[in-house]
This record gives structure tokens, sequence and C-alpha cells, in this order.
């Protein structure tokens, strides 16, 4: 993927709270009870708010997606902790079939998946869809579904888990832009 093309998939996307209330009332309700059962561990907040380096982020999402709902509210807290560094942009998968298509894992059209830029949109990372908590957690269940219902309920411990996965992706694409050479070259430091 260029930069061209990313640049211009981040201007098109939606802030969060356009996004999530494209969908209907339930789904937005759904999204917004797990966004208000979530905060960021003291220690996973200060690590963010360390952030000195800008990072594009475009989340390729599914309002319906029941795994969309137990996780992108997650990734709204950890962006919504540093706006100066991270600007998180939402985009419906299905609205945005040619990204989809290069962003497949195991040959299916998975979500959430993010797309990690440097602030010039040079690509750093992309990563989706579970968690590795969130899927230790469904094997530990033995689920059988491919994707929970929107309204399944998920424990406080799960949350907190993925909440620091998804975390520690965001620390790992900071620290390769915070550790490139190109931008510390062009920042000076």
């Amino acid at each position: 993927m260029d930069v061209v093309y990313l640049k211009e998939k981040h201007h098109i996307a939606s802030p969060y709270e356009q996004y999530v209330r494209s969908g209907t009332p339930d789904q937005f309700a759904n999204w917004q009870n797990i966004y208000e059962k979530t905060q960021l561990a003291d220690q996973d907040r200060r690590l963010i708010e360390s952030f000195v380096r800008r990072i594009n982020v475009i989340a390729l999402s599914g309002i319906w997606c029941g795994d969309c709902v137990q996780q992108c509210p997650l990734i709204q807290r950890i962006a919504q902790t540093n706006p100066v560094c991270i600007d998180l942009r939402w985009l419906d998968r299905d609205e945005h079939i040619d990204l989809q298509k290069k962003l497949a894992i195991n040959a299916g059209h998975r979500v959430p998946v993010l797309i990690f830029c440097a602030e010039d949109y040079e690509l750093v990372s992309w990563y989706g869809d579970r968690t590795l908590s969130r899927y230790r957690n469904m094997a530990k269940q033995q689920l059988g579904a491919s994707c929970p219902l929107p309204s399944a309920a998920v424990s406080d411990d799960e949350l907190a888990a993925s909440l620091h996965d998804w975390v520690e992706q965001f620390e790992r694409v900071h620290l390769l832009l915070r550790l490139s050479t190109r931008l510390r070259q062009k920042h000076g430091d």
C-alpha cells in the first residue's frame, strides 16, 4: 500500500463518534456499553501519554460486527489518551472493498483491522482481527461461532486483557517510529 493511497483512506475515514452513530440505535448502544465499561490502567495511560511520534491509524471495522463491538471502543480509549500523537479514523469494511481485499487474514475479510502509518503515511504495521486475549477466551469457551453476537456479554477481565493487548500494539508501533533512523534524522533526536 502506497503513501498516497493510505493518506487518502485516512482523510476520508470518520472520527469515532460519527462512525459509531452511523449504525442503528441498538448498535450504538452496544458500542457505548463497552466504551463506558473500560478505562486504561494507569500504567498504560502514562505509556500512551508519553508518545512523541505521530501515528495515523486507519481502523477497518463493521458497526454490525460483534468482535468490533468488543474491541473498537477499547481502541478508541487508547487513541483519545493522546490525540496529539494518535489520529485514529474509522472506515466501514463493506464500503471499502479495495482496502478489505488488501488486508485479508487467513483468506478471510476479518475486522477489526488497524493500519498504522507514520506521520507521512508510510506504512508501519497492520494488526487484526482479534487480540491474543480474545482468542484465548474464545478457545476457553469453545464458542464455535465465527463471530459473537454484538450484544454478548464480555467479562471485565477479558476487556482489560484485550485493552492491554491493543496498548502493546500501539506501543510497538510507537517504538518502531521512535527508533526509526529516517524519523530520528528528520526530528533531530
